[in-house]
């Protein structure tokens, strides 16, 4: 029984690689069917193509878990967020006193490092009225519009959706090294 339940351990890593590859490709063949309009003409050139596209990112872009109901839910959050932001933005573009308070906040990064934590600084600085502005250890440093919102509670709320994306938990956070505000 042993010997079955170390084939069977062997075998998970070559089962998520291969869905993986598989999923990759398939995106891939999606963007090129979007590209080309759907022109079956192109898949001569296409299939190639993608086959390598797929190779490179799998060496690129190591195996990662995520949550295909996490993505799902990020979406249209961060589209949301997006509009929302965008209209806010543009509001306090176009008011005549200008309500902002610009100002540095430093956040606590309770992801763990590597993409997970990349895609979280990322989607920060694509959220209008936030920009990320540093990584260090534990901590990003973000410059917001209006210091008088509760920014780190809505960046919480970011952190919660790329984790619940990516499939892992949230650590414990003291603070490290961070203050509340600059």
């Amino acid at each position: 029984m042993n010997r079955i339940a170390d084939k069977l351990r062997l075998r998970d890593p070559v089962i998520i690689y291969f869905r993986s590859g598989w999923l990759r490709a398939v995106a891939f063949a999606l963007v090129w069917w979007m590209l080309t309009t759907g022109a079956e003409e192109s898949w001569l050139v296409g299939v190639p193509m993608v086959l390598i596209a797929t190779l490179v990112s799998m060496v690129l872009l190591p195996v990662f878990p995520w949550s295909p109901s996490g993505a799902a839910l990020f979406v249209p959050f961060f589209v949301w967020r997006s509009l929302y932001g965008g209209v806010d933005v543009a509001w306090r573009a176009f008011h005549p006193s200008l309500p902002i308070a610009p100002g540095l906040i430093e956040y606590p990064l309770r992801l763990s490092p590597g993409l997970p934590r990349v895609f979280m600084v990322n989607t920060v600085s694509l959220l209008p009225g936030t920009l990320s502005a540093e990584l260090r250890a534990d901590c990003l440093r973000v410059h917001v519009l209006d210091t008088r919102n509760n920014v780190l509670s809505e960046l919480m709320v970011v952190e919660q959706a790329v984790a619940r994306m990516f499939a892992t938990p949230l650590e414990n956070s003291e603070g490290g090294d961070c203050n509340e505000q600059i």
